[in-house]
């Protein structure tokens, strides 16, 4: 919120009338603008972009003309911050729900996982929401209500993601019998290495020496070509893979290579799917399902469970492999000419240098001579469906039963009046067309997964005594609570809870808060929360340079990144520690790659690089979200940093007073810093403007903070062209502070903002609104409840949870 005097609507509309009606007013409009007839009484879209129209050319100085009558400097400001205030708060009142949740249908995530839980479909390599529009945002949250449209064009995806999940869901009725499929002794691979591998080694091997974020990758995926059509059904299999790892000790200089010769090489299993691309690139599925270290040299097995939907077949990953191998060809035979035969020391051209690393080079790789697939194993777990259809085949128990039975829980609260008849009637009309018993099955529970029921969460309330707000039912509490918690539907334990009415109460909600928050379904929660609070899932939409910032791909820093966070939060959850150790924790998670990042390599054995492990940092520079590299990074334009970016997301995400938006004709500011003193220079020059000052003398020091970070969130001590960096600051009334810790420090003494800040975010997020003005007095009940201990963030959590501000519409 903007710390100015209240909105003087009198003084806009006289200073309007004597500065701006000659020009724009009954008789002449410039530029087809009138400004004599705003009422800043009536904040209505016309008015805000009018008064709008006159903030933005009275902050340029373009008005009023230099030929007319001037105002005085100090009223130009006063009114432009009135402007501001008015157009703020005109905004606010268009947005505003009146501080009620309102009927929100599921985003993509949260259908997703409740599609997944409801069915018990595995969902890592199905996604009936490709075709999706994109869930629209509201300060980073993407389940807000009123946001949340429905359109023609979804409802008819909905309707065909109904068709295919019901069809996966009844898929395989019948178990089919184990079988085993062997590859060995003839592989083929992407067509640039056919010819090279065949003359090496006559395509004995499956061979890996990329990592999987190359750009023109060449034996950075490994796919099984022989086995087009993948496995038959969904369900577990066991894969086995013979495979060995080569030169890892290579004689090749290492920052050639971009790889880390202490480091075991590592295999991983990705599935693949022909029908979804060429399946040595890139395809949409890419989860990681296994991933194991080598030993150097002598072939070993390796066996894997995995699961693989129908049509899908493991492929295969090399994780610390070289990035660009097509770059490596020229300079590994040339420079290394000695370590080949002299037929291939005379080698030119991409393939002949192509077939002689191959044949005779020490580029680290992996070969794979053998893969055994078997499946689906007998323990493959089966749908909820597919039971009904297996053990009653629809037979033995009556239709309505199963009807009721898979739309209450669908539905997620007890069927109302008339609804159980019509889902009969739907099926009887089904049968009475021509379609079989199980057909006109199927076609109901699609058309419960249409329904309004399903696809929306229905805030319902019963009415307050003595003018208290209409208060959530059971069942829509228990909705709340497990879309906040887990953004996915109720489960059996929640549900009874929610049947019997004592969810209601406060011990009882309290306790099922923390039950949740145990259970794995929660790191959905700290996952989406991150995303929406700090913006993570911005992260990767401006990459970084790759000529500059290499590791950042060939060490798969951005999901390692993202891992840190979640894992720095989720351990905050787990045990229950203060919220400020977001600012000045002293320690973190990370893996070898992040370990590298920032300069720690030494805590992170090689042995097993790829885990995560808490370690302590002994520079108070790291720990907290400030030394993270993924808020370090989506707080930066991928090229380079910009204090003004980093200044703005500290004091929205951080601090909770974002600043005003800056007029719509004020050009960008050139993020470009690789010379220090010209951004110093550029943003000191830009605060000469009174109207651009009052906001930058609060942005600006806040980003020159975090100067030594670049825009990886690697510390730099100078720029890349050797300019000094100066992380110096001072905010308004408080003392000078430099770099990241006095920025720190600067926070800790500001605690009650970010609790408030946080506390309202989580809010925003477990109810599906935005918060507002008159939200403040519960807001600030939350806070104090946990401010003598420090602000523990699970029992911040519980609070919210049991505020009236949740518990109500």
């Amino acid at each position: 919120m903007l710390a100015v005097a209240p909105v003087q609507g009198d003084e806009i509309t006289s200073f309007v009338r004597t500065y701006c009606v000659s020009c724009h007013g009954e008789t002449k409009q410039k530029a087809e603008r009138r400004f004599d007839r705003v009422d800043v009484s009536v904040l209505d879209e016309s008015t805000l972009i009018d008064l709008q129209d006159i903030a933005d050319q009275l902050t340029l100085g373009e008005m009023p003309p230099k030929s007319a009558k001037q105002p005085p400097s100090d009223a130009v400001r006063q009114v432009i911050d009135q402007l501001t205030v008015a157009i703020g708060r005109g905004h606010e009142a268009l947005a505003s729900t009146g501080g009620r949740a309102v009927l929100r249908r599921l985003n993509r995530d949260e259908y997703l996982n409740t599609i997944r839980d409801l069915l018990g479909i595995n969902m890592t390599m199905f996604d009936p929401t490709t075709k999706f529009p994109r869930d629209q945002t509201v300060e980073h949250l993407d389940n807000v209500g009123d946001t949340l449209v429905m359109s023609s064009h979804l409802l008819m995806q909905y309707l065909s993601a109904a068709d295919e999940v019901i069809e996966k869901a009844f898929a395989c009725e019948t178990r089919l019998p184990e079988r085993t499929w062997q590859f060995k002794g003839r592989f083929h691979q992407q067509p640039e290495l056919d010819k090279a591998q065949q003359h090496a080694f006559e395509n004995r091997f499956l061979c890996l020496y990329e990592c999987p974020q190359s750009e023109r990758p060449e034996g950075a995926i490994a796919p099984l070509l022989d086995f087009p059509k993948g496995v038959p059904v969904d369900g577990l299999y066991e894969l086995r893979v013979h495979a060995a790892a080569l030169n890892r000790l290579t004689p090749y200089d290492a920052k050639l290579l971009g790889t880390d010769p202490s480091e075991p090489l590592r295999l991983g299993v990705i599935p693949g799917n022909a029908k979804l691309g060429t399946m040595h690139l890139h395809q949409p599925f890419g989860s990681v399902l296994a991933e194991v270290p080598l030993a150097d040299a002598m072939p070993q097995w390796h066996t894997f469970t995995i699961w693989l939907d129908a049509g899908f077949s493991p492929r295969f990953i090399f994780p610390n492999g070289v990035i660009d191998i097509r770059g490596l060809y020229r300079p590994l035979v040339t420079k290394y000419e000695e370590l080949y035969s002299p037929k291939f020391q005379r080698a030119s051209g991409i393939v002949e240098h192509r077939i002689a690393l191959f044949s005779e080079g020490k580029m680290p790789h992996i070969r794979i001579d053998e893969v055994q697939i078997r499946g689906p194993l007998a323990d493959s777990p089966m749908t909820p469906v597919q039971r009904i259809v297996s053990d009653v085949l629809l037979d033995d128990t009556p239709i309505p039963k199963l009807l009721s039975d898979f739309a209450s829980t669908a539905f997620r609260r007890p069927l109302r009046v008339g609804e159980i008849d019509r889902l009969q009637q739907f099926y009887v009309n089904q049968v009475s067309a021509g379609r079989s018993a199980q057909d006109a099955f199927r076609h109901t529970l699609k058309s419960i997964l249409c329904s309004t029921s399903f696809l929306y969460i229905e805030p319902e309330t019963v009415d307050g005594a003595d003018g208290q707000p209409a208060m959530l039912t059971p069942h829509a509490l228990a909705n709340r609570l497990s879309y906040f918690l887990w953004s996915s539907m109720p489960d059996d334990e929640l549900r009874r809870f929610a049947d019997d009415g004592t969810l209601l109460q406060t011990d009882v909600l309290r306790s099922q808060t923390r039950r949740m928050l145990a259970d794995a379904k929660s790191d959905a929660f700290v996952v989406r929360f991150l995303d929406s609070w700090l913006n993570l899932r911005s992260l990767g939409d401006m990459p970084p340079d790759r000529g500059n910032f290499e590791s950042y791909y060939s060490h798969g820093l951005r999901d390692a990144m993202r891992r840190e966070t979640f894992l720095f939060a989720r351990d905050l959850i787990d045990q229950n520690q203060s919220i400020l150790r977001f600012i000045s924790a002293d320690y973190g998670f990370v893996n070898r790659s992040l370990a590298k990042l920032y300069d720690i390599a030494d805590k992170v054995p090689a042995t097993d690089g790829h885990q995560f492990r808490r370690v302590t940092f002994a520079d108070a520079r790291r720990g907290g979200l400030l030394g993270q590299g993924s808020v370090l990074t989506v707080s930066a334009n991928g090229v380079e940093t910009s204090p003004v970016i980093r200044g703005v997301w500290l004091l929205e995400n951080l601090l909770g007073t974002p600043p005003a938006p800056p007029p719509d004709d004020v050009p960008a500011i050139d993020p470009d810093v690789r010379g220090a003193r010209s951004i110093r220079d550029r943003l000191a020059k830009h605060r000469t403007s009174p109207a651009c000052n009052e906001c930058h003398q609060k942005i600006d020091p806040l980003g020159f903070a975090l100067e030594n970070f670049d825009p990886i969130g690697q510390w730099r001590d100078e720029y890349e062209n050797g300019g000094s960096i100066d992380s110096s600051g001072q905010l308004p009334g408080v003392d000078a502070f430099a770099g990241v810790t006095g920025l720190k420090q600067v926070l800790l003494e500001r605690e009650a903002l970010f609790a408030r800040l946080l506390t309202e975010k989580l809010l925003a997020y477990g109810c599906g609104r935005r918060i507002e003005p008159l939200d403040r007095p519960q807001v600030d009940r939350i806070v104090a409840a946990v401010r003598n201990e420090k602000y523990p963030l699970r029992t911040l959590i519980e609070c919210v949870v049991a505020s009236e501000l949740f518990r109500s519409q």
